[in-house]
């Protein structure tokens, strides 16, 4: 799909715009309900489907298939991700009215890390097709090890902050407390930052973990970096909505890890055999149709075993408690 530069920027600001329009809502301080997380989580699925429709009128079916394959498997995997922003917020013990802010500058931060990442690896594909090969072994051993953490009882319970994180708060000092939303303060006659700034910059920098495994996952599906930023764009721009509104059912998607380590390990496949198909091998390619249905078939499953197992482990406990 070639895309010219001004439907590039175009496309940029747009998405400035609505993330601006989301910024303006939730500017002002407070808990968020979940209605109000229901509503802008449907409101920023439709986007997505619009800018799906805008795709194939424009782009024709390929693009399309492309664009949500690539969105539901980006979506998938950012659920994932909620795991350890529950993580970080317990962490840094944050003000529940605070929350949506750290969440709306955490995930811009992300969004423009994702935006370096993908024109890297767009480069790098374009000059080296052998890479195919490092992407496909990658999100195989991925998928290994999400089962393997998975067996180990899920995600850990604790956040642990990484090396560059720890350095940041012993170069410029962290204030004892929160400031409302200040993100810099004067104490001691030193200019330090504030917990607030401490966890959106948490939030960014594990993002950036996670994009090691999302970033090579979607180029599987497509190899047009339009497509890639604008399927990541519109993923993580819902995910601070899609915090509020499902994080009580979190814990309840006990088998996601498993379903989401079926879909990489199938995508490291699919690269797999493009690479060996790109180096003159005649072995069969799996078509993006097939792609979209088997990663919306795998999520529906574990969605479903998920809420089952779930409610019988509810179940169990409340049979255990009665006989006490």
């Amino acid at each position: 799909m070639n895309v010219s530069v001004s439907v590039w920027l175009v496309t940029v600001a747009a998405l400035c715009a609505l993330v601006a329009v989301d910024f303006f809502v939730g500017r002002r301080p407070h808990d968020v309900s979940v209605k109000e997380a229901g509503t802008w989580t449907v409101v920023w699925i439709l986007l997505a489907c619009a800018f799906g429709v805008g795709l194939y009128v424009f782009g024709g079916g390929g693009p399309t298939g492309e664009f949500f394959a690539g969105y539901i498997t980006e979506k998938s995997l950012s659920v994932d991700n909620l795991f350890v922003f529950v993580l970080i917020m317990g962490k840094f013990a944050v003000p529940s009215q605070y929350q949506q802010r750290v969440l709306m500058v955490g995930v811009l931060m992300a969004l423009v890390l994702r935006a370096v990442f993908i024109a890297l690896g767009a480069a790098i594909i374009s000059t080296f097709s052998w890479v195919f090969y490092l992407f496909g072994a990658f999100l195989i051993w991925t998928a290994w090890k999400l089962i393997q953490d998975a067996r180990k009882d899920g995600h850990d319970e604790e956040y642990q902050e990484n090396k560059l994180l720890k350095a940041v708060e012993r170069r410029f000092g962290v204030a004892d407390r929160y400031h409302g939303t200040k993100l810099w303060i004067e104490q001691n006659g030193k200019r330090v930052m504030t917990p607030m700034l401490v966890v959106m910059l948490a939030i960014g920098s594990t993002d950036v973990l996670f994009a090691l495994d999302s970033i090579p996952a979607i180029y599987g599906l497509t190899e047009d970096p339009y497509i890639v930023f604008t399927a990541n764009a519109f993923a993580l721009m819902g995910l601070r909505q899609l915090y509020f509104l499902i994080g009580g059912l979190l814990k309840k998607l006990v088998h996601l890890s498993y379903g989401l380590s079926i879909i990489l390990g199938f995508i490291g496949v699919k690269l797999l055999l493009h690479a060996l198909h790109e180096s003159g091998v005649h072995v069969p390619e799996i078509s993006i149709p097939f792609s979209l249905s088997f990663i919306v078939l795998v999520l529906a499953v574990t969605t479903v075993t998920s809420l089952r197992a779930a409610k019988r482990q509810e179940e169990a406990a409340a049979t255990d408690g009665s006989t006490v």
